[in-house]
C-alpha cells in the first residue's frame, strides 16, 4: 500500500511541475526528461532506507541522484509534496533540512549548514516558499510561509511569512493592491 501511495505522490510531483514550467509539455516528458523529478526520486528512496537505519545504502543512493541529476539531497532532509526543483544543477539541501510543500527551488541553492550548530544544522522551509538562484540559507532558521527570496541572497536569520527577501534580510512587505 506504502509503494501505491508513493507512486500516487511522484505523479502528483510529476504533474505538478509540468503545471508551473512553461517549457513542459506533458507528464510523460517530465517524468523522462526533468533531473528536478528524477532527484525526487532518487530522494524518496534514500528517505525510506534512512528512516530504516539503511544509512551506507541511503548515502550511496543519494549519491548515484548527485551522479545523475547534479543534485545533492541528503536522505535525512525531510521534503513536503509538490517540491518544483528547476534547472536544479547545483542544489545542495543538508541532512536536517525541512522543505514544507509547494516550494519552488531554482539553481545552485543551497540550504545548509554554518559549521556552528550541533543537531540541528539546516534550515526549516515553510509551505509555499520560492528559492531564487544562487541563493544560500544557512543555519537552523525558519523561513516562514508564502516567502519569495530573490537570486543569490544570503540568509542567516529567520524570516517570517508573506515577504519577499533580496540582498542580505532587506525585506520588501507584500502590500495588498487596491482596486
Amino acid at each position: 500500500m506504502k509503494i501505491l501511495q508513493s507512486l500516487k505522490e511522484l505523479y502528483e510531483d510529476a504533474k505538478n511541475i509540468k503545471e508551473k514550467d512553461p517549457a513542459s509539455r506533458s507528464i510523460l516528458e517530465v517524468v523522462i526528461l526533468y533531473p528536478g523529478f528524477h532527484i525526487l526520486v532518487f530522494h524518496r528512496i534514500s528517505h525510506f532506507l534512512y528512516v530504516h537505519k539503511l544509512f551506507f545504502l541511503a548515502r550511496l543512493n543519494s549519491q548515484l541522484g548527485r551522479f545523475f541529476t547534479g543534485i545533492e539531497i541528503h536522505p535525512g532532509a525531510q521534503i513536503g509534496r509538490r517540491l518544483f526543483i528547476d534547472h536544479g544543477m547545483g542544489i545542495v539541501i543538508g541532512e536536517t533540512a525541512t522543505i514544507g510543500n509547494d516550494c519552488t527551488i531554482y539553481h545552485n541553492v543551497t540550504l545548509g549548514g554554518t559549521g556552528k550548530d550541533k543537531n540541528k544544522r539546516h534550515p526549516d522551509i515553510s509551505d509555499n516558499v520560492m528559492i531564487g538562484c544562487g541563493s544560500k540559507i544557512l543555519g537552523p532558521i525558519k523561513i516562514g510561509a508564502n516567502v519569495k527570496i530573490g537570486a543569490n541572497t544570503i540568509v542567516l536569520k529567520d524570516i517570517p511569512s508573506n515577504v519577499t527577501v533580496v540582498r542580505c534580510n532587506e525585506i520588501i512587505k507584500n502590500e495588498k493592491k487596491n482596486n
